[in-house]
């Protein structure tokens, strides 16, 4: 009887999905379209063993296309309380291969509060597995560091720090209790001077601090470890910075201390609404 139950109310749900979401998720009306969304992303959260498949994600998937950047805004809102769920990645999958190119190239939306969303839901899903994101998708995020729209930037340099600077290494408490040349930042710190010197806007390195400043504050403030890395001679083993890499690192230095001394983004960037001409 439970089971009939069940099967007459899953039918219900689905007759009411098929008569009235169908039709109205291409409602003319944008915010019909994004209270369609915003719904079967409530849906798929709280009944996933129902909804949660790729007969509904697909939905959501095509209105990602959505010419109004607040229905696009909703299926990544969506899309982000999913992701955040581990428990539910492996319903994902599929989906995430089929339009994970889709939500990268939405990391530069002529909308902004949509590029940040998008950059926040590849957070999520480097999160849930590291192998989904090619290099290529990575490097297409992590430029956006030098942004000059600080919403857009804060979220990158979330994901620059998730993906290069997790400390995995770092569990066992000697090694974090460890300062200057030996503490754990030390490795994290020339890293940060590699990704800089690669991404080659070395008149930039205001925007790389300001961008990573909400989520590495620590990191960016290991000054004694920037000063041991200078000064002190490498340990064994250890290879040298190069003449072009204290350069950075100073550089890099100056603009913590200024970041931590005037509190304020760096000039030229802002929180405008829209993303101006390229």
């Amino acid at each position: 009887q439970l089971q009939e139950n069940q099967d007459e109310i899953e039918n219900m749900m689905n007759a009411i999905f098929k008569g009235v979401f169908v039709h109205r998720y291409r409602d003319a009306i944008a915010e019909i379209r994004a209270i369609c969304i915003e719904e079967i992303g409530i849906w798929m959260k709280m009944y996933s063993d129902a909804f949660l498949n790729d007969s509904y994600l697909k939905y959501v998937g095509w209105t990602m296309h959505d010419k109004q950047g607040e229905v696009r805004l909703k299926c990544l809102t969506a899309l982000q309380g999913l992701y955040y769920n581990k428990e539910l990645n492996s319903k994902l999958e599929l989906f995430t291969s089929r339009f994970k190119d889709r939500i990268v190239s939405m990391t530069l939306d002529k909308e902004y509060d949509v590029a940040v969303q998008a950059i926040k839901l590849l957070t999520l899903v480097l999160q849930s597995s590291e192998e989904v994101l090619t290099a290529e998708d990575c490097e297409n995020v992590y430029h956006l560091v030098y942004s000059a729209h600080r919403p857009v930037a804060v979220a990158a340099g979330e994901f620059l720090y998730k993906k290069l600077f997790s400390r995995r290494d770092a569990e066992e408490d000697g090694i974090l209790k460890r300062r200057g040349r030996q503490s754990p930042n030390a490795n994290l710190v020339k890293t940060l001077v590699f990704f800089f010197l690669e991404s080659e806007l070395h008149e930039h390195a205001a925007y790389l601090v300001d961008s990573m400043w909400d989520c590495a504050t620590d990191l960016l403030k290991d000054w004694e470890c920037m000063n041991s890395l200078l000064l002190e001679e490498p340990l064994n083993g250890e290879e040298p910075l190069t003449d072009r890499q204290e350069s950075a690192l100073i550089e890099i230095m100056l603009c913590t201390i200024r970041q931590a001394a005037e509190c304020h983004p760096p000039v030229g960037r802002g929180t405008g609404k829209r993303v101006g001409s390229k």
